[in-house]
């Protein structure tokens, strides 16, 4: 009977073996049984991996899968093991990205983000989360991914709910990292992407190798405090490149690809060491078009064997530059508007520029600079050759080295740890050729920019009002007091102790300020505008998503993860913001 029993249920069996049918529904019941949930079984060694967070954009690509196939191995086997096993699951919030996603749907229908308030625009990105945002994680499931999918989580935190508690994290970093002074704010040159009207990272900025051009322009020297003409001998090559004895100059020749920048020099710089240049070091050159007498300064940056072996230092919109001009004490004149249109209005630096250059796109003004400079018979030569050009890598639009005040973390400060913990094996890079590449970034880290100038993220907790000074005062445009706090509660309670009690302190939505001197009744503050770098919060996560800053059991189970399997690519991005994060606050 048993075999006639086995021929009929292999009769009643499909044909063909469906795996689309089959797969969705063994994968539910395993789900719905809480096969992938961990025993807690506090006898079991615990084991845990904390996915990297895709992009809530994303879909799985190849990397995704070999990536996620490698932890799910790793997980199963640990549970085959006994162990008491976490694979905590979640995505990113992805703040250019997502952005990027809304608005290209809004411009679809013809509007644009700036026709909506802010809260009306991040509703439309919690919208969009909710109706397109899980399709990576339902890829995963589809994948066969064994993650505890009960305990998926967003960094961004629930829709909803401003105050829970991944906003509570960040939070709370961001105000203890700023207490102890590893948080401040800073004007410095950035990676700006004139598209996004955002800052951006060293690793989101995409060189590409271009057909472009070197301008070499003749800079004539300017007379002196007695009113002579200064010039200098300059050694001359005949064809073969042999000497060919000397010339008599009244110019010195600078090479760049960006003309368009001279408007903003403020020096011309010469190695200590060359020569030709000694006599020149302390005398001035008339910026031409422009007029105004810049410094000829010594400096161990420019390349004698590179063309003339003259730089030209634009210190607002060159990060060499920039060292350069701090070093020799030169002025920093900012020429471009957040669009990388010349600057045309009340800026500081409007004045210093000609007005035929004011409000032009930088492309049309390096146009407009190139004709002048040659009408004036000032062009040296144009050598045409491959550049080097930096790209947003979203964007896809050419980034400008632009100087604004940005919020930054003390990164070499947090690092000294995060690489000792690599240096005495706590932390161990498979294979290890990767420690190299680690040390490499570790041990020349530069501070950190983590403010964006986004509306999808984390709203950076700081807000700004005048001073006792300000208000007793004439007012200026912009206060200069500082709040700080966990929550907009809180730091009510601080604003209103340093005010008085007889003050109404009240939080405005935009950054006006009308209160006439000595009106003291009440106070206006706003809030930071800018939201936090997607690193910032993602490098919380192996600790966040385990109910920090609240002690929970979870945390105290799981946390240091056993393994963490990611991309090479984001080492610096990811890996080494949750060292930093994760050393100093666990």
């Amino acid at each position: 009977m048993g075999a006639l029993f086995s021929v009929m249920d292999a009769a009643m069996l499909d044909q063909f073996f469906n795996a689309a049918e089959a797969e969705p529904r063994l994968y539910r019941k395993w789900e719905e049984e809480g096969c992938f949930k961990p025993s807690m079984d506090t006898s079991a060694e615990p084991y845990a991996i904390f996915i990297p967070p895709p992009n809530v954009t994303g879909v799985l690509h190849m990397g995704h899968a070999l990536n996620n196939t490698l932890q799910d191995v790793l997980i199963r086997f640990a549970r085959m093991q006994g162990k008491n096993v976490l694979w905590q699951p979640g995505t990113d919030h992805a703040g250019i990205a997502t952005q990027m996603v809304v608005e290209r749907q809004l411009n679809e229908d013809g509007k644009k983000r700036t026709d909506f308030s802010r809260d009306e625009f991040i509703e439309k990105v919690w919208q969009w989360k909710e109706e397109s945002g899980g399709q990576i994680v339902e890829q995963l499931k589809r994948l066969g991914a064994s993650c505890d999918w009960s305990r998926l989580t967003f960094t961004m935190g629930e829709h909803g709910d401003p105050d829970n508690q991944m906003v509570e994290a960040v939070r709370k970093v961001f105000v203890e990292l700023y207490n102890e002074g590893l948080i401040y704010r800073d004007k410095r040159l950035v990676n700006w992407d004139p598209h996004f009207q955002t800052a951006i990272s060293d690793l989101e900025v995409e060189p590409k190798e271009i057909k472009g051009h070197y301008w070499h322009l003749r800079y004539p020297l300017a007379a002196d405090e007695n009113g002579n003409s200064v010039t200098y001998e300059h050694p001359v090559f005949d064809e073969e490149g042999e000497p060919a004895g000397t010339e008599t100059r009244n110019y010195i020749v600078v090479a760049t690809s960006r003309p368009e920048t001279m408007l903003g020099d403020t020096g011309v710089a010469v190695h200590p060491d060359d020569e030709r240049y000694k006599s020149l070091v302390g005398k001035f050159v008339e910026l031409p078009i422009v007029g105004r007498r810049i410094p000829i300064v010594a400096d161990e940056y420019p390349d004698m064997e590179k063309g003339s072996g003259a730089v030209k230092i634009t210190p607002a919109h060159d990060f060499n530059d920039f060292e350069v001009g701090k070093r020799a004490g030169l002025d920093v004149m900012n020429i471009l508007t957040s669009v990388a249109s010349i600057v045309d209005g009340d800026e500081a630096d409007t004045a210093a520029i000609p007005q035929r250059y004011r409000g032009l796109d930088r492309f049309e003004a390096r146009e407009a600079v190139i004709a002048d400079f040659e009408d004036a018979e000032l062009m040296h030569e144009i050598e045409k050759l491959k550049i080097e050009q930096p790209f947003g890598d979203r964007s896809g639009v050419v980034i400008e080295p632009w100087l604004t005040d940005q919020w930054y973390v003390n990164a070499q400060e947090l690092a000294k740890d995060a690489i000792l913990a690599v240096r005495e094996g706590e932390t161990r890079f498979v294979p290890t050729n990767w420690e190299k590449t680690y040390y490499n970034w570790m041990e020349d880290i530069q501070p950190w920019c983590i403010s964006r100038q986004l509306w999808w993220g984390h709203r950076i907790p700081v807000w700004y009002g005048h001073t006792l000074e300000e208000l007793a005062s004439d007012l200026p445009t912009i206060p200069s007091k500082v709040f700080v706090a966990k929550s907009e509660a809180e730091m009510l309670l601080i604003a209103q102790e340093y005010y008085g009690a007889d003050v109404e302190v009240k939080v405005e939505a935009v950054t006006s300020w009308h209160l006439s001197a000595g009106d003291v009744k009440s106070v206006s503050l706003v809030q930071d505008p800018d939201v936090l770098d997607t690193w910032f919060s993602s490098g919380l996560w192996p600790f966040s998503t385990m109910g920090w800053p609240n002690k929970t059991q979870e945390l105290d189970t799981f946390y240091p993860g056993a393994v963490l399997v990611t991309a090479f690519d984001i080492i610096f991005f990811w890996v080494a913001r949750m060292m930093m994060q994760g050393i100093k606050f666990m």
